[in-house]
């Protein structure tokens, strides 16, 4: 949100005031117009209405706070919600992508069990970052695969499962882990030893960064282990409410947003055109 208000204040100022300096109760309508005009303009609807959101709420505070009158408020807040879709974010891993990566995972070592143990997570149970670092042993049968969350967006616990070969592989970095009880994914140091102390979100990107270079895959973000989740999951048949409800989301169109299954439906029709170009 402070992000957001920073790019309303630099439009309102012309880049001379911040949150912090920009006086937020003297906004009038003519203002905020501008700023909604200039925010469809420059922006994707969903970061121009993550801006004009954040910008209702700093106007409620001023005039719960007795800075604006009840007509200024209304005037200045009459922000109507930008209308439109952006390009779908992140992208989906292709099988083979998935392939080369655990490939790159040399489970004989501490390093490479660890390293495939999370990406089984990240895409096998699709978390995000954030829940995968606060897992513990403690949340894990390992006989059923049955995972707890316990830190997901919104502080909502749920249940989730690793099977197959996620579970597979969970279950190798744990056999070089240990049994203590603390943190699943510890860190692993340079001379391979595996060190107590739970591993960041930070490192979570450094060590798809690495797994990426090294299976010679396109680019792609913890994130996108999630969204392909949940693509393959709506892709093989499976209840829109039930993956809503495995991936943690408040709302079905939440868990539709995440679907590219609709990207290779459209490659697949394309491809049934026949273009009559000779060479």
């Amino acid at each position: 949100m402070r992000q957001a208000l920073e790019v309303v204040a630099s439009l309102v100022s012309s880049g001379r005031a911040g949150v912090e300096t920009l006086p937020w109760a003297a906004l009038g309508y003519q203002h905020t117009q501008a700023v909604r005009a200039a925010l469809t303009e420059r922006y994707a609807p969903a970061t121009a209405n993550k801006a004009l959101f954040a910008l209702r709420g700093v106007l409620g505070e001023c005039f719960r706070l007795g800075r604006m009158s009840a007509e200024d408020h209304a005037r200045a807040s009459d922000l109507p919600s930008v209308k439109g879709q952006g390009a779908p974010r992140g992208r989906a891993l292709k099988n083979g992508e998935l392939v080369a990566l655990f490939g790159a995972c040399d489970a004989s070592t501490a390093q490479g069990a660890r390293d495939a143990g999370l990406l089984a997570v990240l895409y096998g149970a699709g978390l995000r970052r954030a829940e995968v670092v606060a897992l513990d042993t403690s949340d894990l049968d390992v006989e059923s695969g049955e995972l707890r969350i316990r830190s997901g967006k919104g502080r909502k616990a749920r249940t989730v499962w690793v099977t197959n070969g996620a579970r597979d592989a969970l279950r190798a970095w744990l056999d070089v882990r240990g049994c203590e009880p603390g943190p699943i994914f510890l860190a692993v140091d340079k001379s391979g030893d595996v060190r107590p102390g739970r591993i960041t979100t930070g490192a979570v990107y450094q060590i798809l960064a690495r797994l990426q270079d090294a299976a010679k895959v396109k680019p792609f973000s913890p994130h996108d282990c999630r969204r392909s989740y949940i693509t393959a999951l709506l892709a093989a048949g499976n209840s829109i409410a039930v993956v809503q409800k495995l991936a943690g989301h408040a709302s079905v169109n939440t868990t539709a947003r995440y679907d590219r299954s609709d990207e290779e439906a459209k490659r697949k029709a394309a491809e049934t055109l026949h273009v009559p170009f000779a060479g």
